[in-house]
């Protein structure tokens, strides 16, 4: 139980990338130059999942196995960050496309195993656990890559791979749930990247039909919370009880933080289609919008704060009773004219 708990400390402050986290005492603001959408056709055309079709009766565990193997040791994830804080169109192309090659035989893996219906993790998975960031932060370059060379067709299989494997690690232990809960978070970081490209169409749909919640930790948690109560020292259960409930609850916080990032997405797609059927323009208030439906916020169960200024909106969620600043939730946005697309 004591690596249980250690291990809880070590995915809030080691699994989840720094450049994701916001300044102390503060919520992360997410600046976002958009265009007014264009429809995809069908409506149904993209999704953010592999389709049931193209899945296969394979376990999914050999494959991540094979894939974390294959890492090149000369990759450092501070390289990979670096490359993901820089805007699309000021990557290194040629460096970046030389290193997405080297890495080849790790992604070919992840998308075999992204296709796999099972994923019967080990009793303990623990020791790779630091190595699945990596592959998510390549899987995340990739994505930043084929954006910037205007292939978004291959950058949402990219995201694709990244959510699937995310929702294969809900399916393991606890410390895995978290680790699937952080590299959606990355993943859905290029999703941002993906909607402010010019030509891109809307993924609002494909953020519609994800799994809700995402990845849903309850199990994990019962099960925990039951093997404390096996313990016959009742000094010992008690001392685990009282850690433990803290971190569960930071937990549920964080799993939910990541629907309220793909349902914020979702509501700024929503925003883009409004625009696009009326002059480029954002709307007054969201109740506005009556092409599609607007989603709430799944931490606070209301409506997103929503502000326009011109050209200009702003899209926010408090954080909840409870929680600090840094569960607040705050998008600048910016509509660009539809006639300005490159």
């Amino acid at each position: 139980m004591r690596r249980t708990f250690a291990s809880l400390i070590i995915v809030f402050f080691v699994v989840f990338p720094a450049s994701a986290q916001p300044q102390e005492g503060k919520a992360r603001t997410i600046e976002l130059t958009l265009y007014p959408a264009k429809y995809s056709e069908p409506k149904q055309k993209y999704q953010l999942l592999p389709k049931a079709q193209e899945q296969t009766d394979a376990d999914a565990v050999p494959l991540y196995e094979k894939a974390v193997q294959s890492l090149p040791k000369d990759h450092t994830t501070d390289q990979f960050r670096q490359w993901l804080d820089t805007p699309s169109d000021k990557l290194p192309r040629e460096q970046v496309q030389s290193t997405l090659q080297q890495l080849k035989p790790t992604l070919q893996l992840l998308e075999q195993a992204a296709k796999c219906r099972q994923c019967n993790w080990p009793a303990d998975e623990s020791g790779n656990l630091p190595e699945y960031r990596r592959l998510a932060l390549a899987l995340a370059l990739q994505a930043r890559f084929q954006v910037a060379q205007g292939q978004y067709d291959k950058a949402i299989s990219t995201l694709q791979i990244g959510l699937a494997m995310a929702r294969h690690l809900g399916e393991g232990t606890l410390i895995q749930g978290l680790v699937g809960v952080a590299i959606a978070g990355v993943i859905m970081n290029q999703a941002e990247e993906l909607i402010q490209a010019s030509n891109a169409l809307s993924l609002y749909w494909a953020l519609r039909d994800l799994p809700k919640p995402f990845i849903d930790l309850t199990k994990q948690i019962e099960i925990e919370i039951a093997n404390i109560k096996k313990n016959e020292n009742p000094v010992i259960r008690k001392q685990f009880e009282e850690q433990l409930k803290p971190a569960h609850e930071r937990a549920r916080m964080i799993a939910k933080k990541l629907d309220r990032h793909i349902a914020a997405l979702q509501c700024i797609e929503a925003m883009r289609l409004y625009a696009a059927g009326h002059n480029g323009k954002f709307p007054g208030a969201l109740a506005e919008i009556a092409e599609v439906p607007v989603p709430g916020d799944p931490v606070t169960r209301k409506p997103f704060s929503y502000t326009r200024i011109g050209s200009k909106a702003v899209l926010e969620a408090a954080a909840p009773e409870g929680a600090t600043s840094k569960d607040a939730m705050r998008y600048e946005l910016k509509l660009m004219e539809q006639n300005s697309r490159p």
